[in-house]
């Protein structure tokens, strides 16, 4: 069974919340980040879970990167922008036909989701959603992770492969 796990992380968080939900998967899981999830490793994927950060109410786009780039925060940890945004990745994803399944990392509170679209993103593709989209908490702009939302990662990847379709 073929299962990907692709994230666009800018502290981590996301990228350790990724590890945790390949983790729950099983040992054939693999992690890749947007930089290296590219079509040819993608290709026959029964599963591919995808997940990034929420700024600013939504998903990270090429503007918000622009703005951390261009205005870093005194003090503040240097991001990742190596990898491109996951927004830009879903647009250049090939269509596939298997499973899939959505989450993020959010500031608990009123700042945006960003699951959903990424599960409309890989429903636009082909793939047939097989969970509720699912949120990880930070507990400030660059972390770290609320206590437990690594356990709950690694839970809810463990809840997706049962979910899967037994023709996967």
């Amino acid at each position: 069974m073929k299962m990907v796990v692709v994230y666009e992380s800018l502290w981590g968080n996301t990228a350790a919340v990724a590890d945790a939900i390949a983790e729950g998967l099983g040992p054939e899981a693999k992690v890749l980040s947007t930089a290296q999830a590219t079509a040819e490793e993608l290709a026959g994927a029964d599963l591919v879970v995808a997940g990034g950060p929420v700024f600013g109410f939504q998903l990270s786009s090429e503007r918000t990167r622009q703005s951390i780039q261009d205005s870093p925060e005194s003090g503040a940890p240097a991001p990742d922008l190596s990898a491109p945004p996951l927004r830009a990745w879903l647009e250049t994803l090939p269509p596939g036909t298997g499973q899939c399944a959505a989450f993020d990392t959010r500031v608990r509170g009123p700042f945006g989701k960003g699951a959903p679209t990424v599960a409309e993103g890989l429903r636009a593709k082909g793939y047939q959603l097989i969970a509720r989209p699912e949120g990880f908490v930070v507990t400030g702009k660059y972390g770290p992770l609320r206590k437990g939302e690594l356990e709950r990662a690694t839970q809810w990847g463990r809840q997706l492969r049962q979910s899967m379709s037994p023709s996967q």
